[in-house]
């Protein structure tokens, strides 16, 4: 499945995924009878459950059989549909617990320690993502470890053509020392923060997945509002079928299409997969590449591929993962002569997880039939994403020939985890819903500025919050974002940034109702797009909750660019968010980062200083200034403009002018990452 081109996103992402991961989509298939009542995978024993509102719960029973619930006093009933589907709603309930649930049909199933308080959805990209352990963070403090009132689930990434019912695995967690290692880091800290302000539990549904572009994330129906998605919309229409509805039909299908077809030619009668074949006459090829590329010209069908590994030094593990990453398009991989994995589409993710049981310290063979059925075949992905096994030279040797032109081609489910539209979305975030929740923290964005399609990030960030707030069906729920952080080299001359453009974007997504910021800009790491310090960032977004969520009076946000008037060969400039009054951190009063133009659009790094709760900007090289702009580069620099509340100003331009990444839009790839 395919992916976004981060190169500096972690390549932990690709190889933590487990077989199950990129292949349990496959494997699923649909059953309308049910031999046990089960509950949806969000329901379990120490879950947090949406305080104040109805509580849906829900799950599935055979078909017409009478589901009971029991809560608190409260004897609930219904009965499962035509497809086996039930949904029971429990009234409203303050803050509290913990309570027990019992759901009744022909089996019974008891949730014990459930609480109600605020559940918040963590969503994004590797920055969300990150747990207190790849971190390196211990929390000193045990009480605040041990914190009974803080629950969170990690949801089990998933993807799929079509919105999927059920999540493909989780489990509700209490806080402990030893849970929390595998907690968004984010969202421990902003989870900390609002449960030992409000005094409720606080529950996170942790959704989330390094390298992903935000088109991931959202709908097909949101993204037909876009142009530039009309290829994928129209294509996942016209299919309109699930993964798993692909995948039996490929079953079917390879009934007689293996025989006939696939599994064919000198490789598979000849059994090069075993690790005696003699090899002596196979060439050498340096791994990842096209074939194509490698003088391999004019073969489409099969080529083997062929290497030895010798284990880690002290490997002691059950289970062995080898990572493929993308190969084009088919594949069957054997190591020490036992079938370890295979997988149809050039844009699937390749990890094989097996028993370890099957390898020896030195000298594993590894065998993989790659196919291709038009086009440029191989393994393909950057070698920066590669590993020490899959990186470097194999012997190959080509098999099966196939006319490309007549080879018949089975439809199978072929999108990547990273860059897929709509794919995470029916995956992981649709099957959520209509799980209460109180809102959703986002920090995503950086797989969108790197490819420098910021400025269309400023559309789709609004229209991802709309319609995940329509098929929530909760109406404007807060929505707070993570503005990105610092990162890159710090800018020596003003210029444009696509960095800053997306910062930009994401300010603009505050037009929508119930929304609200939290800037990283001066909390990044110039040499680490994984910035460290996530607890101050926890905090701003504690901050903007109690504002936007819980309607508290207060200063939530660093100043915010309100206006500029001309002065002369001054600029002054107005913020709003000032609290208790500008302020900057610099002791001599000095303030970095303003830059400022004339006409000719060209910017100089300016003078500023603070007058009252305005800011004057100048520069000797600019006598009639038309332009300022703030923080405005990947990286700005150490920054000291703040509130006297000590939030920093958030980045800002005063002109108009057309950005770098104007007109830069989503373009579908076939080798996409």
């Amino acid at each position: 499945m395919q992916t976004s081109n981060s190169s500096t996103e972690s390549r932990s992402w690709v190889h933590s995924l487990s077989l199950g991961a990129l292949t349990a989509m496959l494997m699923l298939t649909t059953n309308t009878a049910f031999s046990q009542a089960r509950l949806h995978g969000l329901f379990s024993s120490h879950m947090v459950l949406q305080r104040d509102m109805p509580a849906p719960i829900w799950g599935w029973a055979s078909p017409g059989e009478v589901v009971n619930l029991d809560f608190q006093g409260h004897s609930l009933h219904t009965k499962a549909d035509a497809e086996g589907s039930w949904k029971i709603l429990l009234p409203p309930t303050p803050a509290g617990g913990p309570y027990s649930i019992t759901v009744r049909a022909s089996n019974t199933i008891v949730l014990d320690d459930v609480l109600f308080g605020d559940v918040w959805v963590c969503g994004g990209q590797s920055n969300m993502q990150y747990t207190l352990q790849m971190l390196g963070y211990d929390e000193p403090d045990s009480a605040r470890a041990y914190n009974g009132q803080l629950r969170f689930i990690n949801v089990s990434v998933d993807l799929d053509y079509l919105p999927k019912k059920d999540i493909k695995g989780g489990q509700w967690a209490r806080s402990t020392p030893e849970s929390i290692r595998n907690l968004s880091g984010v969202g421990y800290f902003f989870g900390q923060y609002l449960q030992q302000h409000l005094g409720v539990p606080i529950g996170l549904v942790s959704s989330n997945l390094g390298a992903t572009t935000i088109e991931t994330w959202m709908s097909n129906e949101a993204l037909k509002a876009f142009p530039q998605f009309d290829a994928i919309t129209s294509q996942v229409g016209r299919l309109n079928k699930s993964f798993a509805q692909l995948d039996a039909e490929l079953k079917e299908y390879r009934k007689s299409w293996d025989r006939d077809y696939y599994l064919k030619g000198p490789g598979i009668e000849q059994h090069w997969e075993r690790p005696e074949t003699d090899v002596s006459g196979w060439q050498e090829m340096d791994i990842p590449k096209f074939w194509e590329d490698a003088g391999l010209k004019d073969h489409d069908g099969a080529v083997w591929f062929r290497k030895t590994f010798d284990l880690p030094e002290g490997f002691s593990a059950d289970t062995f993962n080898i990572a493929l990453n993308q190969i084009d398009d088919y594949d069957i991989t054997w190591v020490n002569g036992v079938k370890v994995g295979e997988s149809f589409g050039n844009r699937n993710w390749r990890n094989y997880f097996f028993p370890a049981s099957i390898l020896k310290p030195k000298g594993n063979v590894l065998v993989s039939r790659v196919f291709d059925i038009g086009g440029q075949g191989g393994f393909y992905t950057a070698p920066f994403w590669g590993n020490p096994i899959l990186n470097g030279k194999w012997k190959f040797k080509a098999g099966l020939k196939i006319d490309a032109r007549t080879f018949p081609i089975p439809t199978v489910p072929n999108g990547s985890f990273f860059s897929h539209p709509s794919l995470l979305y029916n995956g992981s975030i649709a099957p959520l819903m209509p799980f209460g929740i109180r809102g959703v923290i986002w920090y995503q964005g950086e797989s969108n500025a790197l490819p420098g399609r910021s400025e269309e990030y400023a559309g789709l960030l609004p229209a991802m919050i709309r319609d995940w707030r329509a098929h929530w069906g909760l109406g404007a729920f807060p929505f707070l974002i993570v503005q990105l952080a610092n990162y890159l080299p710090e800018a020596q001359q003003p210029g444009e940034s696509s960095w800053a453009e997306l910062r930009e974007a994401q300010m603009k997504a505050l037009s929508e109702p119930h929304t609200a910021i939290a800037t990283a800009i001066d909390i990044g790491d110039a040499n680490d797009i994984h910035p460290k310090n996530k607890r101050d960032l926890g905090q701003r977004l504690g901050l903007a909750a109690r504002k936007a969520a819980y309607g508290e009076d207060i200063v939530y946000s660093g100043p915010v660019f309100q206006s500029c008037t001309i002065e002369g060969d001054k600029a002054r400039v107005s913020f709003s968010s000032t609290g208790s009054g500008l302020s900057t951190t610099d002791k001599y009063g000095y303030i970095r980062g303003f830059a400022i133009a004339g006409a000719g659009r060209k910017f100089y790094w300016a003078q500023a200083y603070i007058d009252g709760n305005t800011v004057v900007v100048h520069s000797p090289d600019v006598p009639r200034p038309v332009a300022v702009r703030y923080a405005w580069a990947d990286n700005p620099g150490p920054l000291g403009l703040c509130n006297k509340e000590g939030l920093p100003a958030l980045p800002f331009r005063t002109d108009n002018w057309e950005l770098s990444t104007a007109g830069k839009k989503f373009v579908f790839d076939e080798h996409g990452f």
